[in-house]
């Protein structure tokens, strides 16, 4: 799908017109919303391989966003609109629940980890991949583990589960460690690839992905113990059932069949763009039986 986006400053008035904690909810049903206007907006990642990305296309594309598709398409049967329109919403990890919570955003299809805290803010769909926290670091480093980033400069992602682990860690075991907090997965990636810091903790399976995005992919390696296991799930709106229905039914017809392992591979087993190299990341069993018995649970 092409990529129709929203202006920086639009987004910002956007997110803006709901404080935290307060924010002004549009009482219309997310499904009549979309019949009257004809448009549908997705909010998505731009930096996300391989779940939600741009590509050198300029279109959106990833596991997350082949999933949503689907929902896309039966939004399109629900509201007898065959001609919808897809508005595409860039978020961050800072303003995905406000924008979801003001009616900006539809659906967020991205890398959300389902947390019971952010489940009194927004409502999750079921659940569509699994993963863990752990540390992308050069081979080279000495950074086997945790432990070993005491008195370091590692990086994360800001608002994310990881950057509240890593904090909560540096505070209760006094590592001294230096954290900064990157805007998204590209500059984490920068931060990290210049030497800034010597690790950058978020979801393994994200992890592999900004490994392929560097320059040398071979000199990186995933390692540490996992500090957390993330459930990624699609957000949208609370108290509307209607909406909630219609996407946890479409996420669980396409997870229980066939469809999801050719997904699956698509994205996990062979080479991805934009560099056409593969994440080697077979399906765990863990992940097997989520699909087997679709849930919408925070792990936490």
């Amino acid at each position: 799908m092409k990529l129709m986006n929203w202006s920086t400053a639009a987004l910002l008035v956007a997110a803006a017109s709901a404080s935290p904690g307060a924010f002004a909810q549009d009482t219309t049903s997310t499904l009549a919303k979309i019949q009257q206007s004809g448009v549908i907006a997705i909010g998505h990642r731009e930096t996300s391989v391989p779940f939600s990305y741009v590509d050198t296309n300029n279109q959106v594309v990833g596991f997350s966003q082949d999933l949503c598709n689907k929902v896309i398409d039966a939004v399109k049967v629900k509201t007898k609109r065959p001609d919808l329109k897809v508005r595409f919403i860039p978020v961050t990890s800072q303003n995905r629940i406000p924008l979801v919570q003001n009616g900006t955003v539809d659906l967020e299809c991205g890398v959300t980890t389902n947390l019971a805290a952010r489940q009194a803010q927004v409502t999750f769909a079921d659940t569509f991949f699994v993963a863990t926290t752990r540390l992308l670091t050069r081979k080279d480093s000495g950074i086997k583990d945790f432990p070993d980033l005491a008195g370091k400069t590692v990086v994360t992602n800001q608002g994310t589960t990881s950057e509240r682990i890593l904090r909560k860690m540096n505070e209760d075991r006094k590592m001294n460690m230096q954290i900064i907090s990157a805007k998204d997965y590209g500059e984490g990636r920068l931060t990290l690839e210049s030497g800034r810091a010597v690790a950058y903790m978020m979801d393994d399976v994200l992890l592999a992905g900004t490994r392929t995005l560097t320059a040398k992919p071979s000199d990186w390696i995933i390692t540490g113990t996992p500090q957390s296991s993330e459930a990624y799930g699609f957000m949208m709106r609370r108290d509307d059932p209607e909406f909630r229905k219609l996407v946890d039914d479409t996420l669980e017809q396409t997870m229980k069949g066939p469809e999801i392992h050719t997904m699956y591979d698509r994205w996990f087993i062979k080479p991805v763009p934009p560099k056409n190299i593969s994440f080697d990341f077979p399906m765990s069993d863990s992940l097997k039986q989520l699909y087997a018995q679709p849930n919408d649970k925070a792990l936490e």
